[in-house]
């Protein structure tokens, strides 16, 4: 400002003070006019920190010369303007501080903005209140926005899900809904998230209270996990699950959308109570089940490809969208198949027969041994009961020895089949895998696709005649103890021939353990009870035999006091007992 009292006291001549107002305030003040002065708006804000209007005048390097009508010009940075600036252009700039004696001035048209901003948004907006602006850098908690003034939306407030990297949405436009003005600090605090929801609620309302089950309608795929994809219908996520995406075969949902894509889908189910919507791709086209019953009738023979292995069986593709099981037990008449891997891979042309569908399910059962003669129907006819047959052990088992009668065609040798009069545990203590054995076929069971086979049974019963004319109760024979249980001792007559001694029958007193009285491998008398033809056992008594030769017993019997050894002939190496008269 200038002082006019200083202009007196200091009695300047006419031309001096011309020139002082001339720099103060213009040539039209200095030649008298002193109404447009005190007109003037600006005579009251030449201040620090008013708001002035100003004129470019000039350009300076990277700055702008703007006159203020202040005796210096102010330069104003060009980055401060939005746009092109030129000469003549009229601006409101802040006047940040008036310099020296000379009267420099610094402007500023960003701060000056950003006054009339924040007035225009005092005077226009409030809490609640929807706005736009552009995201304008990164800053510590989230991102700093231009709505007209600049103003922070926390990263929490980004997004309803919050992204991986908030500086994605620099130099972009968003829309927002205010959360916070102070005043008095001249801060706002905006939303994108808030109004992102509230607009969803919305959309979701109208979108819940208009769509039926079957609409077809549009959406967005938004996530994709292993079981399927989330769409959004604008509004609401539905979800298209993994098997509803394609009639075909579908290993992951990333085969058929991508985030992003937008999408026609069918409206499969709606739980309005709990918002939930189940989509549906394949749903929009013809199912390929429709007809399979008239184009895929069971027995009839097609080729397919193999697409899929499981433990249980391979998946074989018919056409698009139509597959159906083999299962392991359905690949093979005579071979084991423990894994599909061993008759096929993936990508394999087979031919299959359709046993079963079940169009409900979507299923269909194939075969593949089904395409070859089953071998089984013929081996009755040529392995009737009674035939001898030679075979290789092929495998071992608790319950007995498999013999191959040709390939992939088994017969069982059960352990109660191969010896009259050895008892077996397990059939290793006979046979060990590739022996050659010579049996007889004794039953098939076509439909159970089962041979079974005996060994003792190429030779004579002994039990039906020659056991019960060698061995008679009463008759004290000598024997080798074999085997000892908590219940008795085993104890061998002959190769191949036991006889049970019973707990009860080792001595008068009370026995509790019988290796108390007896050891595997001791020789011993005794004397026999009963010969049973039917369940094959011959029951022994060790304390009997002992009262006969001490002559504590009556003799029931004409020869029981004499050690005998009976002997058979024609025993062969299996047990099996010749004709042989017995000798004493």
């Amino acid at each position: 400002m200038v002082d006019f009292n200083l202009i007196e006291e200091l009695q300047v001549d006419d031309l001096a003070a011309e020139q002082m107002l001339r720099a103060a305030f213009g040539d039209t003040v200095a030649k008298g006019d002193m109404n447009s002065l005190l007109k003037s708006e600006d005579i009251k804000n030449f201040e620090q920190g008013a708001i002035l209007k100003g004129r470019v005048v000039g350009f300076a390097g990277d700055f702008v010369v703007i006159e203020v009508g202040l005796k210096s010009e102010g330069l104003v940075e060009k980055g401060e303007f939005d746009g092109d600036v030129a000469i003549g252009d009229e601006v409101e700039v802040l006047l940040e501080q008036i310099e020296g004696e000379d009267g420099g001035v610094i402007l500023s048209k960003r701060k000056a903005d950003r006054i009339r901003g924040w007035e225009q948004i005092l005077q226009t907006k409030k809490e609640g209140d929807v706005i736009e602006g552009r995201c304008l850098k990164k800053i510590k908690g989230g991102l700093l926005v231009d709505m007209g003034v600049p103003v922070f939306l926390p990263a929490s407030q980004v997004d309803v899900r919050r992204p991986g990297d908030i500086g994605d949405f620099i130099g972009k436009s968003i829309r927002a809904v205010i959360l916070k003005i102070d005043e008095e600090r001249r801060n706002i605090v905006i939303s994108r998230r808030k109004l992102i929801e509230e607009e969803r609620e919305e959309a979701k309302r109208r979108l819940l209270d208009n769509v039926k089950e079957g609409d077809i309608v549009k959406g967005t795929v938004t996530n994709i996990a292993d079981f399927g994809a989330f769409v959004d219908l604008g509004g609401i996520d539905g979800l298209l699950h993994v098997t509803d995406m394609s009639w075909g075969r579908v290993n992951h949902p990333s085969e058929v959308v991508r985030i992003g894509d937008e999408i026609e889908v069918k409206i499969l189910n709606i739980e309005r109570e709990r918002e939930k919507i189940s989509l549906g791709l394949k749903q929009k086209e013809t199912s390929p089940w429709e007809q399979i019953e008239r184009k895929y009738p069971v027995g009839c023979r097609v080729r397919g490809s193999v697409v899929n292995l499981m433990s249980y069986g391979a998946f074989v593709r018919l056409e698009e969208g139509i597959e159906g099981l083999v299962h392991i037990s359905e690949m093979s008449w005579t071979r084991r198949v423990n894994h599909p891997s061993e008759v096929v891979q993936v990508s394999d042309e087979v031919d299959v027969v359709v046993l079963d569908i079940n169009k409900d399910k979507l299923e269909i059962s194939l075969g593949m041994k089904q395409t070859e003669v089953n071998p089984w129907e013929l081996v009755a006819e040529k392995y009737p009961p009674g035939t001898i047959i030679e075979g290789k052990v092929r495998n071992l088992a608790n319950y007995g020895a498999f013999i191959e009668i040709e390939p992939g065609i088994d017969g069982l040798l059960h352990v109660s089949d191969i010896s009259w009069t050895k008892k077996v545990a397990h059939p290793n203590e006979v046979f060990k895998k590739g022996d050659t054995v010579r049996c007889v076929v004794i039953d098939v069971d076509q439909e159970k696709q089962r041979v079974g086979l005996g060994l003792k049974q190429l030779a004579e019963d002994p039990w039906i005649e020659a056991i019960p004319s060698a061995y008679r109760p009463g008759m004290i024979v000598k024997g080798h103890i074999t085997k000892i249980t908590n219940f008795g001792v085993f104890v061998e007559l002959e190769q191949g021939l036991e006889g049970l001694l019973h707990i009860s029958e080792l001595s008068d007193q009370k026995v509790e353990n019988p290796q108390d009285v007896v050891k595997v491998g001791q020789e011993v008398d005794v004397k026999i009870l009963r010969v049973d033809t039917d369940d094959r056992k011959i029951g022994l008594s060790l304390k009997r035999a002992q009262w006969g030769s001490a002559g504590d017993e009556p003799r029931d019997h004409e020869r029981d006091n004499q050690r005998v050894k009976p002997t058979r002939g024609g025993m062969d190496d299996h047990g099996a007992m010749g004709t042989d008269k017995i000798r004493f």
